[in-house]
């Protein structure tokens, strides 16, 4: 046998007929886990290459043996053909059979990035056939795919013998132990074209342990974001639907749509089916989802779409259309978005240069037995528009809003009104540090009514086409007075007050021909004190020649410690009725509204409000919320006391004509803990209603999650009657192999 060897590092560059790749991973006769263990830290090292010759190498040294027909490269060989690479210790090609066979480290790295590692493998056809041998390969999105051997086909179809699948990190200083979870098949078949792999006699291994079972599972690559196939099943046990299962299907209609149809079985109901849809325009997304069920002896079902859409730079455009039969219904078949009220509205709307504006129509469902639909309003449509300029020549802004709606009612007031309100705003700085704000305002409106004196108005005339308006001027200072007491930090002293002056404004009592759409619901707070009318809207316009005054304290500690209050009131020089009794705002001289906030340190934190009786000092509302602790165990603690229930106003014709916040006070406290430490999380809560003794809710959870691996668990229960249902229990465990899916026991 003659040889010829060439010199060490010498690179050559010959024609070959084939050179063979594989684009698999596989296990080999070591353990599993010590397989897929040994691709840690190795992804990614090899980028695929491309070459303009049909096959190209280098390698330390080549031989030849000419009788042989035997072409041997040693030492850091690599190989190319088209974007395929190839390296390995050793790589020998017999010309007589058009075989290359590669031993000793072998990597092979495809033009797609993926990574096969292998011990030895035979090479045919271009590297579109081979047969390897202990072969591990590195997937996108961590994922790890090994076997015994595997069988290359046509460049495309990889199947393999003893597989094992997973994305979980091993243990380095203890490759022998298992992974937390993986999937291992006596045979697997990875389509890499069409990017799925598929097992057949697959089982699902926790932390070594089986724990499911599968004659086949198919799966699409990491690689993919969107493959058509059937995601993991749900089951789980209702009060309503008692066992039920539930086997969603995925499909991938284009690259701009994709869907999920969902059938849910039950032992409990008739059977429902869920569908899900969505499509990515150029200009947007809309997303639909919707069900059809047979329940409480009739057929129901719900619809949820949303959509936005880009018209070009300033406007965008959109929708958010909510239906449902019944409460009952989405209570029942476990659908998200379960509310007292479903609210559907298409709009448009503009963003400029210190503008904004939008048109919108919207409806209201009600779903609750305490809410009536046909008293909800269709407001159909709303238009409204905003403008702050520039500062002017006298160094004051000008702010516009434009306003109309109008509202229908199937029972109650009908309304059509448009509004224009301007202010304007200068800023001044005393000589001595002391801060002012000239304001002049003005809000107007024009109504049309129908049926005023239904609700929410119960006025003693039917019809109304009335106007009303307000002008207020305002003056503002701040005069704060600041104090550095070195290692004591710095202490701010910031007296405020605000006078303004307006006509006397209307008592809105029974007989108004105003109607009330958008000052039904207020409260009296240290975030409002300020405002120059304390309605929230302009249906109820605050008049008369008034003043408030606050006194606003700050304590900064050098280490960051903080503690800031305010305390304040309001003064009129008359009683003004259009605040009903019991606001806190009724009489000359307002309630005392406060607000304090102490912050010692990172670890503990707390916000109170209050607002107290001027003449007696007792409390009529009150905010506080607290949490304190480090992230690895954090506690919270909130709670809430008003005397009066505001919505109770208008509720009816009774309390609207005594004009007396009238009902039983709200009084809640909250209480919960959460901590976080390493990978693991777990929360609780409870709620009491301290006036009727009666807890509100329960509930706690906890998750797990690593670079695999999420288990999540929920419990929760509510105490309180929706539909007269006497309170529910919600239990959920999901755990979710991170590329592959997702499943868990729902219990309600």
């Amino acid at each position: 046998m003659s040889k010829s060897s060439l010199a060490p590092s010498t690179r050559g560059r010959i024609r070959l007929p084939l050179l063979v790749g594989v684009c698999l991973a596989g296990l080999g006769t070591a353990p599993a886990q010590a397989q897929l263990g040994a691709l840690t830290g190795r992804r990614g090292t090899t980028p695929p290459v491309s070459k303009d010759e049909p096959v190209g190498f280098t390698a330390d040294s080549l031989q030849y043996d000419r009788d042989g027909a035997l072409v041997t490269a040693i030492g850091h060989v690599e190989a190319w053909q088209g974007d395929r690479v190839l390296r390995a210790d050793k790589v020998t090609f017999d010309r007589n059979t058009d075989v290359a066979a590669a031993s000793g480290h072998v990597v092979l790295v495809e033009g797609d990035g993926q990574v096969l590692f292998s011990d030895y493998a035979e090479l045919t056809q271009g590297m579109k056939n081979g047969i390897l041998r202990d072969i591990r390969a590195s997937l996108a999105e961590n994922g790890k795919l090994a076997a015994n051997g595997g069988r290359r086909l046509d460049g495309g179809v990889n199947e393999l013998s003893r597989a094992i699948y997973s994305t979980c990190n091993v243990c380095a200083e203890h490759p022998e132990r298992p992974p937390i979870w993986d999937i291992r098949a006596k045979t697997a078949t990875q389509d890499v074209l069409n990017k799925r792999i598929e097992y057949q006699d697959a089982v699902v291994d926790i932390y070594g342990v089986p724990v499911a079972y599968f004659p086949y599972l198919t799966q699409p690559d990491p690689s993919v974001r969107r493959a058509s196939g059937f995601l993991i099943p749900s089951f789980g046990q209702g009060k309503y639907l008692g066992t039920y299962f539930s086997m969603p299907y995925y499909l991938v209609i284009d690259d701009q749509s994709d869907a999920t149809i969902s059938p849910l079985l039950s032992t409990g109901g008739a059977p429902a089916l869920d569908l899900q849809y969505r499509r990515r325009f150029n200009s947007g997304t809309a997303v639909a989802n919707g069900s059809i069920g047979y329940t409480e002896g009739k057929l129901q079902g719900h619809l949820f779409t949303k959509g936005q859409f880009v018209l070009d730079d300033t406007f965008r455009y959109g929708f958010d259309i909510n239906r449902a039969s019944s409460t009952d219904y989405l209570r029942n078949y476990r659908i998200s978005g379960l509310a007292d009220v479903l609210t559907s509205q298409i709009y448009i709307e503009g963003f400029g240069q210190g503008a904004y504006t939008r048109l919108d129509a919207r409806a209201y469902q009600g779903l609750t037995t305490s809410i009536v639909t046909a008293r909800l309003p269709y407001v159909l449509p709303r238009y409204e528009y905003s403008f702050v300029g520039e500062p002017d020549a006298l160094g004051g802004r000008l702010g516009v809003e434009v306003g109309a709606f109008n509202v229908l009612r199937d029972e109650g007031t009908t309304t059509q009104r448009a509004s224009l309100s301007l202010n304007w705003e200068r800023p001044f700085q005393g000589a001595l540090g002391d801060l002012y704000k000239l304001v002049l305002h003005t809000d107007s409106a024009i109504y049309e009514a129908n049926s005023l004196e239904q609700q929410p108005n119960y006025g003693t005339s039917n019809t109304a086409s009335t106007s009303q308006g307000m002008a207020d001027v305002a003056v503002q200072m701040h005069w704060p007075f600041m104090r550095d007491a070195g290692t004591w930090g710095t202490q701010i002293i910031e007296p405020i007050a605000q006078i303004i002056g307006s006509p006397n404004g209307s008592g809105y009592n029974r007989q108004t021909r105003v109607p009330n759409e958008d000052s039904l619901d207020y409260e009296f707070t240290d975030a409002n004190l300020f405002s120059l009318n304390h309605f929230p809207g302009i249906d109820r316009l605050e008049g008369g020649p008034r003043a408030q005054a606050a006194l606003h304290g700050n304590w900064t500690f050098p280490e960051g410690a903080m503690i800031d209050g305010i305390v304040g009131q309001s003064y009129r020089t008359r009683p003004d009725h259009a605040f009903p009794t019991g606001s806190g705002l009724e009489n000359k001289v307002s309630d005392i509204v406060s607000r304090v906030s102490f912050t010692p340190s990172p670890l503990f934190d707390v916000t109170a409000r209050q607002r107290f009786d001027h003449n007696n000092m007792n409390v009529r509302f009150a905010d506080a919320i607290a949490s304190a602790g480090p992230p690895i165990l954090r506690v919270n603690a909130g709670y809430i006391y008003t005397a009066y229930n505001p919505y109770l106003l208008y509720d009816t014709a009774a309390s609207a004509q005594a004009r007396v916040l009238t009902g039983r006070p709200r009084n809640e406290v909250t209480a919960g803990a959460a901590t976080r430490f390493g990978p693991w999380s777990l929360n609780g809560f409870a709620r009491q209603n301290i006036e009727t003794k009666q807890l509100v809710g329960v509930g706690a959870g906890g998750s797990y999650e690593d670079e695999c691996f999420i288990f999540d668990a929920k419990f929760y229960r509510r105490y309180t009657s929706i539909n007269n249902d006497h309170g529910a229990t919600t239990i959920l465990f999901q755990i979710t192999l991170k590329t592959v899916g997702q499943f868990g026991f729902h219990a309600f």
